[in-house]
């Protein structure tokens, strides 16, 4: 939750840094303030005295505060920071590669860097450098302290992927949940109702969570009884041949396409067909997901839209001061060859 001081300043923050209130005019008193937001008297002035020290607003004992209409900040550099976990992200979309072009529109270099850049850099340097960071979410645990630091000094950082939930940022990411949904709804329709959900590992990150969660509200809301549960450990060849005959299987919703094409290579070697058999729908729509034998049904994440839509949000920041919302980007079902209809 963010801290109550931090809810004033952005307020009055917001109100300087859009005209609403101008150079010379009065700022609401510490009084005032605690009264309006509820807050104590020592909550309010710790405010007014980070906005003093951003050089937003003069104070004069007796006399009260004023806006001064000046930033005491750095220059603005022009710069925005990416961090991704690895160079090479084709795997996520390319998404730094949909971030440029909004970049350079606004006249801003772009700079693309892995994690181990945190290594030689510290926040100062980042906020010294830089006018912004986007910041790929690959464990919602790492760099908490960074982040943390960056965002207290209200430093611009939008992220990528998943939410942090410890942190107030706003995160740009598909809807996890909505296509979890949507492979299952494509399933039910088709026919099945022995439709089971396969994870790929035992560690379960936030976006395969939020999609094992479409799947069950799928399947409440077409009142379809059977269900895999969360703690089912399918990862292993002979846990999942077992669970599809001990339940008999028709279909299979996976966390991602890299799972979805293990498990067909599974099923194909124990003599089963797909998908004659079982029809498996994937997650993420890579590029092997079209090529595999047969073409894998999946659910697409617009990396596209993703990376625009952060850079256009930081941008928006870097220009206003104001924060903005996070945002969940639609996902789109691509129906190959992997999945059939059956008969009732």
């Amino acid at each position: 939750m963010e801290p109550l001081y931090l809810k004033i300043l952005r307020d009055l923050q917001a109100d300087i840094t859009s005209g609403l209130l101008a150079a010379g005019d009065q700022l609401p008193t510490e009084k005032e303030l605690s009264e309006k937001y509820s807050v104590s008297r020592i909550t309010s002035k710790r405010a007014l005295n980070e906005l003093e020290q951003k050089g937003l607003i003069e104070r004069t004992r007796g006399k009260g505060s004023f806006v001064t209409g000046k930033l005491k900040t750095t220059a603005a550099t022009n710069r925005v920071l990416i961090l991704l976990p690895f160079t090479d992200d084709v795997a996520i979309g390319n998404l730094s590669g949909s971030v440029l072009p909004v970049m350079q529109h606004a006249q801003h270099e772009l700079m693309i860097a892995t994690y181990d850049f945190l290594n030689t850099h510290t926040p100062q340097d980042i906020k010294a450098e830089f006018d912004g960071l986007i910041y790929y979410t690959e464990d919602e645990n790492q760099h908490l302290d960074l982040l943390f630091e960056l965002s207290f000094a209200d430093f611009p950082i939008v992220l990528l992927d998943k939410e942090v939930p410890d942190l107030s940022l706003p995160s740009f990411l598909s809807d996890n949940l909505a296509g979890g949904k949507k492979a299952c709804d494509y399933l039910v329709k088709a026919g099945h109702k022995r439709i089971a959900y396969l994870f790929g590992d035992r560690h379960h990150p936030q976006s395969t969570r939020q999609r094992y969660l479409g799947y069950i509200q799928s399947l409440m809301e077409h009142q379809i009884d059977f269900h895999t549960s969360f703690e089912e450990d399918t990862t292993s060849e002979d846990h999942l041949l077992r669970y599809v005959k001990q339940n008999q299987i028709t279909a299979f919703v996976c966390e991602n396409d890299i799972t979805a094409i293990q498990a067909m290579r599974t099923l194909r070697q124990a003599g089963l067909a797909i998908p004659q058999d079982i029809s498996v729908v994937g997650f993420d729509n890579i590029q092997a997901a079209a090529l595999v034998d047969p073409p894998l049904t999946t659910i697409s994440q617009n990396f596209k839209a993703i990376g625009e839509t952060a850079g256009e949000a930081l941008l928006s920041w870097i220009k206003t001061g104001q924060k903005p919302n996070s945002q969940k980007i639609p996902v789109t079902l691509f129906v190959r060859e992997s999945t059939k209809e059956i008969k009732s």
